[in-house]
């Protein structure tokens, strides 16, 4: 419109070519037609001016305020972007331009793009830091026992002015080690409830009671997440603790009760089978706490019914210890008899069978004794065997030697009758034996001081020293020997008296001489006195006086050889009989016999 002193011819010629000036020329018009004064046309020109420079002005403002909003929105997404780049770690964002330049609005649409772009990755971003914290919020809730846990990771608040990737890294790292830890606390959760089923199944228990007294949550059935906390561990480990005792408690009463009912057992001779039924007890004498795993086998019935039958078998001990006494002694009896040993004496037998009817020794300890002996006597009869058998051999061959003598000695031997070819046979094979006689003599006598050398003691035949024994058969031998020498020579003094007169001392044959029997030729001296009686040997001259070594035997037997050498050689089973001139051809010593 121009200045307020500019004419208005002037200024309407201007504005003819607008719309305004149309209607100021419109205006002009109607103020002709009226009739109103220059003044007045003048004043309504001014308001009209200065009311279109109020609206320029408003206009100009509003421009004005809109370019500064554009800045400040220019330099807020520039600050808000680079804050995302800083935020979010990021160096910078492709397609984003170097340098800023055009109007403020296309500089506003060059960075809305990438602005946006942040905006974005940092949602993405938020979410993932949220999601980690959520998990490791939980995990850590789980860890803690927490019972009730919001797990709407969308409730989880983002803290802190950081979202970079490395960030991120140490949340996940974080919740890698919380998994790490939940999955080790997990299976400690699930040892600990293996070994309470198995402990349970062991003592015959309810691990589902045990387990739901522990926590609710940690059976199955329950459907809730395993408490895995610190104290729900300690409470795991508490009760297999307590589980553990409880088992190598009944296993020691177990261990217990096997040894009784094994002692029992071997104290009243049980036969297997009726053992069979508590092989499961003794079979666990042998085995450790650790070796036990099978279901059942420590529960409180099979240790009832353990001490039900040590019960039982303590009752029945008392009426059946006699009879395993009088079983025991028998056996150590036998034992001694087939070894030709001492026998316990019978007076010693009957004193501890009265102090066990008394009470007065404990019957365990007194079989313990008996099988102690039993075995001293075996071991002992073991170490007698090879000299038993080389005494056999030579009393064999003493039969042998004393049917030759008899044999011998019978004039008719010679004659045809009945078996006389069997006994010549017999006669050749005993002389071989006899002449064999002196070496198992010598053989014997240095085994048997071998052995008393050995054992520090004599070396008793049916309670007689066999080395006396044997040195007595020596001597004897040695006498006999000296006898059949002097017949030689009285025969050889016989021979050289006169033929006439040698007519006179002739005896004629007696009617009355008896010819051996059969029996007796083909049987030998089978109803001889055994060996085993304590005449042997002239041995009942030792009377009561006390023999502790072979050496004191041999002494007395010297010192009475001369009263009662007789005698003793009428009784002893082991006695030579010279008989008459016809026994001397038959020594042992003069080689073979040709009848």
């Amino acid at each position: 419109m121009g200045s307020v002193q500019t004419p208005i011819g002037i200024r309407s010629s201007a504005l003819l070519e607008t719309s305004c000036g149309y209607l100021l020329q419109e205006l002009q018009m109607i103020w002709d037609e009226v009739g109103d004064d220059q003044f007045e046309r003048e004043k309504v020109l001014l308001n009209i001016e200065q009311e279109c420079l109020d609206v320029y002005r408003k206009k100009v403002d509003n421009a004005n305020i809109s370019r500064a909003q554009l800045h400040q929105e220019l330099a807020d997404s520039e600050a808000e972007f680079t804050h995302l780049l800083l935020l979010l770690d990021e160096r910078s964002l492709p397609g984003r331009p170097e340098k800023m330049t055009g109007t403020l609005k296309e500089q506003l649409e060059s960075i809305a793009p990438a602005l946006r772009e942040m905006r974005i990755r940092k949602e993405e971003r938020e979410k993932q830091f949220r999601a980690v914290q959520g998990q490791i919020q939980k995990i850590s809730a789980e860890i803690a026992g927490e019972s009730e846990y919001n797990d709407l990771s969308s409730n989880v608040l983002v803290h802190g002015n950081d979202l970079s990737l490395k960030k991120l890294e140490e949340y996940q790292n974080e919740l890698q080690r919380l998994q790490n830890e939940k999955i080790e606390r997990l299976q400690k959760v699930e040892s600990y409830i293996s070994m309470i089923r198995s402990l349970a199944a062991m003592l015959g228990t309810d691990s589902s009671l045990i387990i739901t007294k522990v926590h609710p949550s940690l059976n199955e059935l329950s459907g809730l997440s395993k408490n895995i906390s610190d104290s729900i561990l300690e409470k795991l480990g508490s009760t297999v603790r307590s589980l553990e005792a409880d088992k190598k408690a009944r296993l020691e009463k177990l261990h217990q009760l096997g040894k009784s009912l094994t002692n029992l057992w071997n104290l009243m001779d049980t036969p297997q089978k009726d053992r069979a039924r508590f092989s499961n007890v003794t079979a666990l004498i042998s085995l450790s706490s650790k070796d036990i795993s099978t279901p059942g086998s420590l529960t409180l019935d099979i240790i009832q019914q353990a001490e039900t039958e040590v019960r039982r078998l303590d009752q029945l001990k008392a009426s059946k210890m006699k009879e395993l006494f009088l079983r025991k002694q028998i056996d150590l009896e036998e034992i001694c008899k087939r070894s030709h040993m001492e026998i316990p004496s019978r007076l010693e037998m009957e004193s501890i069978m009265k102090l066990m009817n008394s009470g007065e020794i404990d019957h365990a300890d007194l079989l313990t004794s008996m099988n102690k002996q039993i075995t001293q006597a075996q071991e002992e009869a073991s170490s007698r065997k090879a000299i038993m058998e080389k005494v056999e051999k030579w009393i064999l061959a003493r039969d042998e030697e004393l049917w030759l003598e008899e044999y011998s000695r019978d004039d008719n031997r010679y004659s045809v009758s009945r078996g006389a070819h069997k006994n010549l046979r017999r006669a050749e094979r005993a002389r071989v034996m006899v002449n064999k006689i002196p070496a198992l003599v010598d053989m014997l006598i240095a085994k048997t001081k071998s052995w008393e050398e050995e054992r520090k003691k004599p070396f008793l035949y049916d309670e007689v020293p066999l080395f006396a024994m044997l040195e007595e058969y020596n001597l004897l031998r040695k006498e006999r020997d000296e006898e059949k020498q002097r017949q030689r020579e009285m025969k050889k003094v016989q021979n050289q008296v006169p033929v006439g007169q040698e007519n006179l001392f002739v005896l004629r044959p007696s009617t009355s001489s008896k010819r051996l029997s059969d029996k007796s030729l083909n049987g030998g001296f089978n109803n001889v006195t055994p060996v085993n009686k304590k005449s042997s040997l002239g041995i009942q001259q030792l009377g009561s006086t006390p023999i502790n070594t072979p050496q004191q035997s041999i002494s007395f037997l010297k010192k009475s050889k001369k009263e009662d050498h007789r005698k003793i050689l009428s009784r002893s089973r082991f006695a030579f009989h010279p008989g008459d001139d016809s026994a001397s051809v038959v020594s042992s010593f003069s080689g073979p016999f040709s009848p």
